[in-house]
């Protein structure tokens, strides 16, 4: 990935590269087109959508997914549907990392996104960031409240 300036619809979410490739304000269906990037090992907490069912489409890398009591791995051109009201969570495997699509609507998701990440400096991942200390953990699982997410568990390892 180079390391040129990102545009505007690019930014830094937790440890991640997020690009809206279809904003939820685009359409009348609110849906939803979010491009991720991550690295090895990325993973986010357990978690559920109570608003909207969550597509992951794989462009590239290897991941392995937690939805409800299932286990999968996805490799490019691999699809998953992480349906609402079902815990869920990834974890990046591939060593040089992923990129995937996430696809929701009504658009719960990319306002969360909006709301906690930050403009990205460069077409790149962030610094990462460490283990999240006890505040930030509780203002995550505060502001994902607000979009209709639940955080209910730790990052896979």
């Amino acid at each position: 990935m180079t390391h040129e300036q990102a545009p505007t619809n690019s930014l830094w979410f937790l440890d991640t590269l997020v690009t809206i490739r279809v904003s939820e304000t685009d359409g009348q269906d609110r849906i939803s087109v979010l491009e991720h990037r991550a690295a090895h090992g990325d993973s986010p907490p357990l978690h559920i959508h109570h608003t909207e069912d969550e597509i992951f489409h794989v462009l590239e890398g290897t991941f392995r997914f937690h939805i409800g009591d299932a286990e999968h791995r996805l490799g490019v051109g691999d699809v998953l549907l992480a349906p609402k009201g079902v815990p869920h969570q990834y974890r990046v495997e591939s060593a040089a990392g992923g990129r995937w699509l996430t696809i929701t609507t009504p658009g719960d998701f990319e306002r969360f996104v909006r709301a906690i990440a930050r403009p990205a400096e460069r077409l790149a991942l962030p610094e990462p960031g460490g283990a999240p200390s006890p505040e930030a953990v509780a203002a995550l699982t505060e502001a994902a409240s607000r979009y209709g997410i639940e955080i209910i568990g730790p990052p896979l390892h």
